[in-house]
């Protein structure tokens, strides 16, 4: 139970090569908010974006990792 919330982040890549894509900035943030995940464009040639990524992963890594306050994922853990 504990691991059913996955973070999920929707990355394009390349994003200093916008000739060369082949999905759309537009579509990459439809098809994100239809999973409900974050959005984001990176570049690791140029590193554009890149750290703000790893943060981002962190984030959604902490968040996934909290207990929900009416399902804890066990009898000790109790949020107030």
């Amino acid at each position: 139970r504990r691991y059913e919330k996955v973070p999920v982040i929707l990355v394009g890549n390349k994003v200093d090569l916008e000739s060369e894509r082949e999905v759309s900035s537009n579509e990459g943030r439809a098809l994100a908010e239809e999973w409900g995940c974050p959005f984001m464009e990176t570049s690791a040639k140029s590193k554009t974006m890149v750290d703000e990524l790893f943060a981002e992963i962190v984030r959604q890594m902490n968040y996934a990792a909290q207990p929900d306050k009416d399902d804890p994922c066990c009898s000790a853990c109790n949020i107030q």
